[in-house]
């Protein structure tokens, strides 16, 4: 079963729907190629999907041992490369509670960087994580 549906609409625009919920993702190319940065460009989104998939299976680890993370943010920097143009490196920057504990901390940095979508980005780009407590 397909997981989504892309279609170009034109000007360069696509809109990606997930077909069992329904939800829509539209995506332009960045200023500069060729877009006007109106929204996601593919590669916001494979980066993106980096920080996503980090907070969600910390999520999971966080929950099943009873701990709160909610509020938890990630910011993400994507770093392109020519020649072929590509990612070249993803930067993620985690912001979690103060009040974990070290033990809590270890758990869940391990499962930021255990998560799938770092283990299916090429090894050729570079992920640098980094994770802050406030």
């Amino acid at each position: 079963m397909a997981t989504s549906t892309v279609t170009y609409l034109g000007d360069l625009r696509t809109e990606a729907i997930h077909l069992q919920s329904g939800e829509k993702i539209i995506t332009d190319p960045p200023v500069d190629n060729k877009g006007k940065g109106e929204a996601f460009s593919p590669t916001d989104l494979l980066a993106t999907s980096l920080g996503s998939c980090m907070l969600t299976i910390m999520g999971i680890a966080a929950s099943e041992r009873n701990i709160d993370i909610a509020g938890t943010t990630c910011s993400i920097t994507k770093i392109m490369a020519a020649a072929p143009r590509r990612v070249s490196e993803i930067h993620a920057e985690v912001i979690l509670p103060s009040s974990l504990s070290e033990k809590e901390r270890a758990i869940l940095e391990h499962a930021a960087k255990t998560c799938p979508v770092f283990y299916s980005l090429h090894p050729d780009i570079e992920k640098i994580m980094t994770f802050k407590y406030s």
